[in-house]
């Protein structure tokens, strides 16, 4: 044994160094201070505060994955109102588009439909023109009642073949005739029979004006039922009768011997 064995030490206690001291108050707080190095740490008092800071990173990362999808979640909210908001602004450049279409197509068809309208009405016109040229142009080409068709045409043909013969009263023909003879006779060639005198002839058809005569009238002279002569009209204004025994059958305007009247039997 040292002879300084049981001699006192006058040193004094050591005091706990802060690090110590620190992993000491981390321990009883609950939590383990892993940044000192060199201290001595009781295994039961370092496994409580493993197990326990343990926690930590697991609230935290929920945490983080909730904030993920929150910030997935307003993203994808913010993308739907963005293509929401697309769509809405394309469906109405579309609809005013249609819309504008639409006027553009009704203002042309208004305006076609216009256009024909003044082209049936011009070609309307054009017709209208045309027939009233037309019936110009067959007023005058056609015959009028100074110019003899059909029945009318015999019936003038054969009073122009008896031109230049004798006037004989009471003749019939072939060769002379008188007045009514001669009538007689022009009529029966279109199968009219006309009684002989002049006076019967007057009454036979219907009255007409002098204004309004017809090729194939019968011209009388005197009073209607009292004639004392008669020829007939073969239009442009002339007449053909066996005027007397002097002239014979002769053509004549109406002013050479202005008739009475006259009578239709044709």
């Amino acid at each position: 044994m040292s002879p300084n064995a049981l001699i006192p030490s006058h040193r004094k206690p050591r005091r706990p160094s802060a690090s110590s001291r620190a992993l000491r108050a981390g321990v009883t707080g609950g939590f383990l201070t892993l940044a000192v190095t060199g201290a001595t740490v009781p295994a039961n008092a370092a496994e409580k505060p493993v197990a326990e800071t343990q926690e930590m990173p697991t609230i935290t990362t929920a945490l983080a994955t909730s904030a993920a999808k929150s910030a997935d979640t307003a993203e994808q909210v913010a993308f739907n109102y963005e293509r929401q908001a697309l769509q809405d602004s394309a469906f109405s450049k579309a609809a005013k588009a249609a819309e504008k279409h639409k006027a553009e197509a009704v203002k042309k068809a208004k305006a076609e439909a216009k256009k024909k309208a003044e082209e049936a009405r011009k070609a309307k016109e054009a017709a209208q023109a045309r027939a009233s040229r037309s019936s110009e142009r067959s007023t005058l080409s056609a015959p009028s009642s100074s110019t003899a068709t059909g029945s009318t045409a015999t019936l003038v043909s054969f009073l122009k073949a008896q031109l230049g013969k004798a006037y004989v009263l009471g003749s019939s023909g072939p060769s002379s005739y008188d007045c009514s003879g001669l009538t007689q006779a022009a009529f029966s060639q279109i199968g009219i029979d006309l009684p002989r005198v002049s006076q019967d002839q007057s009454t036979q058809g219907t009255q007409v004006g002098l204004d309004n005569l017809q090729v194939g009238d019968i011209l009388y002279w005197g009073s209607a039922g009292s004639a004392y002569h008669v020829g007939v009209y073969v239009g442009d204004g002339n007449f053909i009768g066996a005027q007397n025994s002097s002239t014979g059958i002769v053509e004549r305007p109406l002013n050479y011997d202005m008739p009475t009247g006259a009578v239709r039997v044709l």
